[in-house]
């Protein structure tokens, strides 16, 4: 699995869920359920993370839709 975003956003994760869903990439995003531990806090990022296969696709759809500055670089 490759990291697109880390963030504490939840806005922007519900927006990049939903990008994802939509064109059909499969992801997930890790660290959700780190907030009941952390208790509510936000202070742990969430990391939203897609197969290999769907990488390319996945960071050309979100840069499309304006949120290509919260991509993480891509691994070398």
């Amino acid at each position: 699995m490759h990291e697109l975003i880390r963030t504490n956003d939840a806005v922007l994760i519900s927006f990049v869920e939903s990008l994802l869903k939509e064109a059909g990439i499969e992801y997930f995003v890790a660290d959700r359920n780190t907030s009941v531990v952390e208790g509510s806090l936000g202070v742990l990022p969430r990391r939203v993370m897609v197969s290999e296969d769907g990488e390319q696709q996945a960071r050309r759809i979100l840069k499309d839709a304006g949120v290509g500055d919260e991509l993480r670089p891509p691994r070398a």
